[in-house]
């Protein structure tokens, strides 16, 4: 028998790698001392088996493993809720669904139906609305979570991927990836307020902090889009001081040329850099937000798919999906610190609540990398279920 197509001979070899790594690695400084009743999870969706495999961040081990609806592609964890929002694409001619999922007991407590094809989420800061890119219906569904329905459906273009809410709360963007669009709509009047076209297969977009300006990948081609959203004329500088930033409406600022197929964004938090994640030139391309320019390309590995910056807003962590690796990009130095070697076909990311440490799902070997930030090295491998593709974190303290 094969030991790597036989699930429990495959688990017991990443327990015996995990422990094995564990004695020869493990120091203080990745395990803070938390609260009794602190609880931290990373929830992964498994597109090809219906299920989410519930990891233990405090405890960095397997959880459980939840069955939710069919094909889970996206997840998304409430900013003030004790909960996590899994959307289900489901097959093609039949709608989607989301399953909510209580983190306190990790169950299934609601489903709630959308449109076709779900394949992104956004929720509001206040936990109490969702919105769904369908890309089956080419709409986007506005979710009541508290009473667990929709309840609107906002026209976008056709087939959109992505969808995006401002800090500010006053505008959705929206890459409509055949269309080769990006629709900024008004949340409030739940319409279209503005389309912008010229972005082959739009794929992602990212929004400044000061919800001034949007960037959305053209994967299809080999540039980002740059637009400048609308404002009202607000008032700056010392109370009296009669100074204004002028009201402007939305406008197309530049296209800016990267490498080939930009798949990703990835956003510095502090919004001064974004990176683009060139999959066909196997590159990231840096741009500096405030003025457009383009800064520099940089060999990154192969296919890169996903970027994640820490909070510190120094290091990029690049999932190479054609690989085995993990690259780790050092922002200020603008050079290459390093690469992990994880999983088969590392695709998501996402950094434990404290950022020291970054789970990375690897979507052919059905497993999730645990990698330390501080030092860049495997720590341990956990199992996942059949074709990870997404993850979210949530942390919460217990009553």
């Amino acid at each position: 028998m094969n030991s790597s197509h036989d699930p429990i001979a495959r688990f017991a070899v990443l327990s015996i790698l995990a422990l094995a790594l564990a004695v020869a690695g493990c120091r203080s400084h990745d395990f803070p001392q938390y609260p009794a009743n602190y609880r931290e999870y990373a929830y992964v969706t498994n597109g090809g088996s219906n299920t989410v495999t519930v990891l233990d961040v405090v405890a960095v081990r397997l959880d459980r493993e939840i069955t939710v609806g069919e094909n889970p592609v996206a997840v998304a964890a409430s900013p003030t809720r004790n909960e996590v929002y899994v959307v289900n694409s489901g097959a093609a001619l039949r709608d989607g669904t989301i399953s909510v999922i209580n983190t306190e007991n990790n169950t299934v407590v609601a489903t709630i139906a959308v449109h076709r094809q779900p394949v992104s989420i956004e929720i509001d800061p206040k936990g109490e609305l969702a919105y769904l890119a369908n890309a089956g219906s080419n709409t986007i569904s506005v979710v009541d979570l508290k009473a667990r329905r929709e309840i609107a459906a906002i026209g976008a273009g056709e087939e959109p991927v992505a969808v995006r809410l401002s800090p500010d709360g006053k505008v959705l963007v929206v890459a409509n990836r055949r269309a080769n669009s990006v629709s900024l709509i008004d949340p409030a009047a739940r319409r279209v307020r503005q389309i912008f076209e010229g972005c082959p297969g739009a794929s992602d977009a990212v929004i400044l902090p000061d919800s001034s300006k949007a960037f959305v990948a053209c994967s299809g081609g080999h540039q980002i889009m740059s637009i400048g959203l609308a404002r009202a004329e607000t008032h700056t500088g010392q109370a009296g001081s009669g100074q204004a930033a002028p009201a402007r409406a939305d406008q197309l600022e530049a296209l800016l040329d990267v490498g080939k197929a930009p798949l990703q964004l990835a956003l510095k938090p502090d919004g001064g850099e974004l990176f683009a994640l060139n999959s066909l030139s196997n590159s990231i391309s840096e741009v500096v937000t405030g003025t457009n320019d383009v800064g520099g390309a940089y060999m990154i590995g192969e296919y890169p798919v996903r970027g994640l910056v820490s909070a510190d807003n120094a290091l990029l962590f690049v999932a190479n999906v054609q690989s085995q690796y993990v690259t780790v990009y050092a922002i200020n130095d603008g050079k290459r610190l390093g690469s992990v070697h994880v999983g088969d076909g590392p695709s998501a990311l996402a950094f434990s609540n404290s950022g020291l440490l970054v789970f990375v799902v690897d979507t052919l070997s059905g497993d999730v990398a645990v990698v330390r930030t501080a030092s860049h090295s495997l720590f341990t491998l956990l199992p996942a279920g059949r074709s990870p593709n997404a993850i979210a974190v949530k942390s919460f303290m217990l009553p």
